[in-house]
């Protein structure tokens, strides 16, 4: 079982720069595979960005301007967002998947998620 809770979301302009943090408990942390995903309102729940043993994926629509990264000491994971855009307004959340390999990106497949932090881009 691993419990996830982020945090860092926040209202900004067009432009800045944000980066969330996701801090997790239990066991094997370093195990997972880590996930962040968003949902927009009247959207379904997309894939942004995944970190696991093959490395680093990333949705087109962030690629260049999104980092994720984690630190297994601290059961910690990351999502750097630079240069943000209203479009990436919507409520972030990380996810953890127990699968690493193939990596994957349908939110049904990661098995443990945290509760959400909005992240709100003013044009």
């Amino acid at each position: 079982q691993v419990q996830l809770v982020e945090s860092g979301g926040g209202l900004v302009q067009a432009g800045d720069s944000l980066r969330l943090s996701c801090a997790a408990s239990g066991r094997a942390f370093s195990d997972y595979a880590m996930g962040w995903f968003r949902q927009a309102p009247g959207k379904e729940r997309e894939f942004v960005a995944r970190i696991g043993w093959s490395g680093t994926n990333y949705a087109d629509s962030v690629k260049g301007r999104f980092t994720i990264s984690r630190d297994n000491a601290k059961n910690t994971v990351y999502l750097q967002m630079n240069s943000l855009k209203p479009a990436d307004t919507a409520v972030y959340y990380c996810a953890a998947d127990k699968t690493n390999w193939p990596p994957r990106y349908r939110a049904n497949d990661y098995d443990y998620w945290g509760q959400g932090t909005q992240v709100t881009v003013s044009s």
